[in-house]
């Protein structure tokens, strides 16, 4: 049992080899879930695991270690994290395909393309191979994949607008710097923080939306400095619902020395040191750890046939959580508890088993 960066090429187990898919082109660590070593519905150990998100990215460095320690708790043969070079689906889509001719017959996958990965997703179940959506889901109404564990980003960047908007004393002006425009995620987001804002009957009003500054951080310091050279002494808030923006603003505000609230998003040791100093009012945790960690369970039931999904394509919470100075100490405790939480949910309503 073990988890690797890179794709073990060794000896290939026969019915993978067979397979060959052809899919076109279409912070500190979370504290890690009790599972209290059970291992589930049967034995895993020829269950092999892939976590594959959709490029090089911050935000998905805990599944390794989570990953890590799926394998141990619940006795799955090996469990295997492999970042694509880059942001492109038929890049992703290759990758996936040398890893099931080396024999991984279960996939977490955060797809490069929302409106493309259900093919990927068909191909591989088609092929009788586990597939769980981690982190995000497809675009649209249909999930192809056996099931999406993902933040409900709606509901998250509402709970960091609702935040912005008591950080500010209910009133005030409001910027909301996200993620890829085309994202079915970041037009989620786009809807949650407006949903808290037209709460304030006008009393908080959107300055400004920003989107397509997550691509790296070097992208988001320019997007930020330039808003606040542009804009900064109109600005009571910004909202940053994705990973770059969040530092990048972080550090554009102390530099600029406005007054200006933050809540951002995920957390980045920058983020939570400025939330201990009070530079920064809070942020919404996510939870990659307990996707990557449940999530690996849940395959593993699924891969082994000891589990079927009882409503196949299902949508599932794995949490969010708004963090500030009274609970930046102890908010790994409340991403472990919703693990759990969510790991009881897939064992007694989502999994039907032998």
């Amino acid at each position: 049992m073990r988890i690797s960066k890179n794709v073990r090429l060794g000896a290939v187990v026969a019915a993978a080899a067979a397979l060959t898919l052809a899919l076109g082109a279409c912070t500190p660590q979370n504290a890690a879930p009790d599972a209290g070593g059970d291992s589930g519905g049967g034995d895993l150990s020829s269950v092999r695991v892939a976590l594959v998100p959709g490029g090089a990215h911050p935000y998905f460095q805990p599944w390794i270690a989570a990953g890590e320690k799926a394998a141990k708790d619940f006795g799955l043969g090996e469990v295997t994290y492999n970042e694509t070079s880059e942001w492109d689906q038929t890049k992703q889509n290759d990758v996936i395909n040398s890893l099931v001719a080396n024999g991984y017959n279960a996939f977490g996958i955060f797809g490069v393309s929302p409106t493309d990965i259900n093919s990927t997703f068909k191909k591989l179940a088609d092929a009788g191979i586990a597939v769980g959506s981690i982190a995000s889901c497809p675009a649209g109404d249909e999930n192809l994949a056996a099931f999406c564990l993902s933040t409900d980003t709606e509901e998250a960047a509402y709970q960091a607008a609702a935040a912005a908007i008591e950080a500010i004393g209910g009133k005030g002006t409001i910027v909301h710097m996200t993620g890829n425009n085309v994202d079915s995620n970041t037009q989620r987001r786009i809807e949650g923080v407006q949903r808290a804002i037209d709460e304030t009957d006008g009393a908080v009003t959107l300055l400004q939306t920003i989107t397509d500054v997550d691509t790296d951080l070097a992208t988001a310091q320019k997007a930020a400095s330039d808003l606040l050279a542009a804009s900064g002494s109109e600005i009571s808030a910004i909202v940053t619902t994705a990973y770059n923006p969040a530092v990048a603003s972080a550090e554009a505000i102390a530099e600029s020395g406005l007054d200006i609230q933050l809540i951002a998003i995920d957390d980045d040791p920058t983020i939570l040191d400025g939330i201990r100093d009070g530079s920064i009012y809070g942020t919404v945790a996510q939870n990659p750890t307990g996707q990557a960690y449940v999530g690996s369970w849940v395959l593993g039931q699924l891969a082994s046939g000891a589990c079927e999904m009882a409503d196949p394509g299902v949508i599932v919470d794995s949490g969010s959580f708004v963090v500030t100075k009274d609970n930046v100490e102890t908010y790994g405790d409340e991403q472990s508890a919703f693990a759990d939480k969510v790991k009881k949910q897939f064992e007694d309503d989502l999994l039907t088993c032998k």
